[in-house]
């Protein structure tokens, strides 16, 4: 007979991957739904297909390690697997309260440590392993769209440059699909990309988010659910959340991001996806928003401080900056005879200012807010250390 204990674990279990759906659907393919080449509707079942193979291929590891490699699966009785699924979906509702993209892998993670100390069964390698990574990751996340926007961004926007044009990237005529008006071939390959790349964060977002949702669960004898039988129920959350509340971020992330170059959005995405899937491979749990965004911060810095001399961007002593340097640029691309390059045509290199070269496009404006990248940074630490906090006053003080 199913207790009542086990179907709330799985109701949680549920609202926890609904949650991760609703968020992680309009990060992933927000820019193809904005540009017009996806719907809503195929751009949720998208989501739902690669999240599936994401969980079932490289997420098996991250879904063993949040349910016994940092604190021995005996220790996962079905209330401490509701409990520490709780401590998830709160941490869900501080990020959708401040607006701050918090990791529900940190968050996890650091419930589950706060049992292990609380009951003296930590699994102190693996937790050092999996802390090891969260401090590196983003750090190669910055650097490597760091170098790629400061030394190759330029010369691959003056060379694949891919120009929007107004409205859709497709027409319907009864059967037929045709490019829009004014779309050119360009355009439609790069926003292709875009969404091929989509996919591919949406598998990342699979493998690395699906533990978060029924790791405890997979991990607790008494709950006797398989890892299949959790891929299947996280897969299912998870879409469930692309297909209904999903349908909101998409249209916020979208309209946010058409603004953004389709060539800046590919790297940022191809980044922040192959860390997070690497990761997955060797079982690590991880944050695909930290690794985003601080591809993001590192493509945009990188992009603005090509004004001032490497020394100088890493003293400070650079323009200010921000990352919506990625979207200042020139309006048209220089040619090899120096005219401007339009309807998606081949461009050449010239035209593009050396290092420490005034770029008047650059300085317009104010583009990097420490400030707010430190909140969010902030709030990345602090949800994690609630998280431990609260979990090992709970376990090591309340009789449970």
């Amino acid at each position: 007979m199913v207790s009542l204990l086990l179907v709330l674990g799985v109701a949680v279990a549920v609202f926890v991957g609904f949650n991760i759906g609703g968020s992680s659907t309009g990060v992933a393919f927000g820019p193809a739904v904005g540009s017009g080449l996806l719907a809503k509707l195929p751009a949720a079942a998208l989501m739902t297909v690669f999240v599936l193979l994401g969980a079932a291929t490289a997420g098996r590891g991250v879904i063993q390690t949040l349910g016994g490699e940092i604190v021995p699966s005996s220790e996962f009785t079905l209330l401490v697997s509701v409990i520490i699924l709780l401590f998830v979906g709160l941490a869900l509702l501080v990020s959708n309260t401040f607006g701050v993209p918090a990791s529900t892998s940190m968050t996890a993670v650091g419930a589950i440590a706060g049992l292990g100390v609380a009951t003296g069964t930590l699994q102190e390698p693996e937790m050092a392993r999996i802390v090891g990574w969260w401090l590196v990751s983003p750090v190669l996340a910055f650097w490597i769209c760091a170098v790629v926007g400061r030394y190759l961004y330029p010369y691959l926007d003056a060379s694949f440059r891919i120009d929007r044009s107004p409205g859709a990237v497709l027409e319907r005529d009864g059967l037929s699909v045709s490019l829009a008006e004014g779309t050119t071939r360009r355009e439609f390959v790069g926003t292709v990309a875009v969404v091929v790349v989509a996919c591919y964060m949406a598998f990342s977002a699979g493998a690395s988010n699906a533990a978060n949702a029924v790791g405890p669960l997979v991990g607790s004898p008494a709950a006797n659910v398989s890892v299949d039988a959790g891929i299947l129920l996280a897969s299912g959350a998870i879409g469930l959340g692309a297909f209904t509340i999903a349908r909101r971020t998409l249209d916020t992330v979208g309209n946010d991001l058409t603004d953004l170059p389709i060539l800046a959005a590919l790297i940022v995405e191809v980044v922040s996806a192959s860390l997070i899937t690497f990761l997955s491979w060797i079982d690590v749990p991880a944050s695909l928003a930290v690794s985003a965004t601080m591809s993001i911060v590192g493509l945009g810095w990188g992009r603005a401080t090509r004004t001032a001399t490497l020394g100088d961007a890493v003293r400070g002593d650079a323009p200010d900056v921000s990352v919506d340097a990625l979207a200042a640029e020139a309006e048209s691309t220089p040619t090899a005879d120096g005219q401007a390059q339009g309807d998606g045509g081949a461009a050449t290199t010239d035209g593009v200012p050396e290092l420490g070269e005034t770029d008047e496009d650059l300085l317009a404006d104010d583009l990097f807010d420490p400030g707010t990248t430190g909140r969010v940074i902030f709030f990345w630490i602090l949800t994690p250390s609630l998280s431990f906090a609260a979990s090992y006053a709970l376990f090591r003080f309340v009789p449970l």
